[in-house]
């Protein structure tokens, strides 16, 4: 017994890769994603500005953009230690109360 859609020898992970491909294409025609949606924390939406994180350690080069905002963070003077506080108690740490920060 043969089946025409059967794929010859070797061919076999050709013929998955061809079918997971006209699934992805129908199921994004079904299920359409917004482009907002396909970001991940570990690679950025080309829009977004630069993360530190991303040019140490996934090996981005740093853009002029990047650089520029650097080099100002490294001129600006050290905030005091009264700023500091101030700065934290507004934080409201990780459950945004203000009334309990950590």
């Amino acid at each position: 017994m043969s089946n025409s859609d059967t794929p010859k020898d070797g061919d076999f992970a050709n013929w998955i890769d061809q079918k997971a491909e006209a699934l992805k294409f129908e199921l994004g025609e079904k299920f359409p994603v917004p482009p907002s949606e396909l970001h991940s924390p570990s690679v950025h939406v080309e829009t977004a500005r630069q993360k530190l994180e991303e040019v140490l350690l996934e090996h981005e080069a740093p853009t002029q953009e990047f650089l520029d905002e650097l080099a100002a963070l490294e001129s600006a003077p050290p905030m005091s230690d009264e700023e500091l506080d101030r700065q934290a108690l507004a934080a409201g740490g990780s459950d945004g109360d203000v009334a309990t920060p950590e």
